[in-house]
């Protein structure tokens, strides 16, 4: 596998330094704009788009970058890079408009269409999420530093994670069909992150999503013993495809496959 270990400590720094940016943006009266598939975009998702890219070609020259917010060339371009930087600058935008703190800034190593390395950080609450597969994943919130590990033995009921701003009938049905469970809603990467850190079992992702979205946590949540996999119990394949939509998924921490309907 691709050696990142000495590359954490800095995309640390670069990850922090676009949180600081956002947040001084977060504070003011800013604007939205509609991006053309009508996804909003703010002047937050710009300005850590600048420093995380800017940060990281000076980190690792030989590294491509491709950010949600890179021109359309370097998106018809990313299908011979290996290893490369994915990110999103600034995921949950909505939830940035709500100011309701649920927004991350993801930045993932990936190699060989796996998320090898993740740092997600939350500005708004203070706490960021890394982890480098093989080696182990830790959380920082409160000025601590903690190692985190996925449930085992999954909880009865189930503790599930939902998206706050994208329910559908197809996650009803799902949810439905599980039986007894409890669930939380939360915005951005950070469902995949609770996952991680044991506060939750399972993320059924049944809506759209893109790989920038999710590789940065499925990085921590497979640090962390977790997994992430279609609805065929194949593992999401990052570059491998013309687009760069993720199928259906499940984020999982113990492996319930046998509890599921889906899968």
């Amino acid at each position: 596998m691709f050696d990142c270990s000495d590359l954490l400590d800095p995309v640390l720094e670069i990850a922090a330094e676009a949180g600081r940016a956002i947040m001084k943006i977060y504070d003011s009266d800013f604007a939205v704009e509609m991006k053309d598939d009508r996804s909003p975009l703010t002047a937050a998702d710009r300005a850590a788009h600048d420093i995380i890219v800017a940060g990281l070609n000076k980190l690792s020259p030989q590294l491509p970058v491709l950010s949600e917010e890179s021109a359309g060339t370097e998106i018809k371009d990313r299908h011979h890079w290996n290893p490369f930087w994915l990110v999103d600058p600034l995921d949950g935008t909505k939830e940035f408009i709500k100011r309701n703190g649920e927004f991350t800034v993801n930045i993932a190593l990936i190699h060989d269409h796996t998320p090898i390395m993740g740092v997600v950080l939350a500005p708004a609450i203070g706490s960021v999420y890394a982890g480098i597969a093989g080696v182990g994943a830790f959380k920082r919130a409160a000025g601590d530093e903690i190692p985190i590990k996925v449930r085992t033995p999954a909880g009865q009921p189930l503790r599930i994670v939902g998206s706050r701003s994208h329910a559908n009938p197809d996650l009803a049905a799902f949810l439905e069909s599980i039986g007894p469970h409890e669930i939380k809603p939360m915005g951005s990467s950070l469902k995949i992150c609770l996952v991680a850190e044991g506060e939750a079992d399972l993320y059924p992702r049944l809506g759209p999503t893109s790989e920038w979205d999710t590789a940065a946590a499925e990085a921590v949540l497979i640090s962390a013993g977790g997994s992430m996999m279609d609805l065929t119990g194949q593992p999401l394949a990052y570059n491998a495809r013309e687009t760069l939509l993720n199928p259906y998924f499940l984020a999982l921490g113990d492996d319930i496959r046998d509890r599921l309907p889906m899968v």
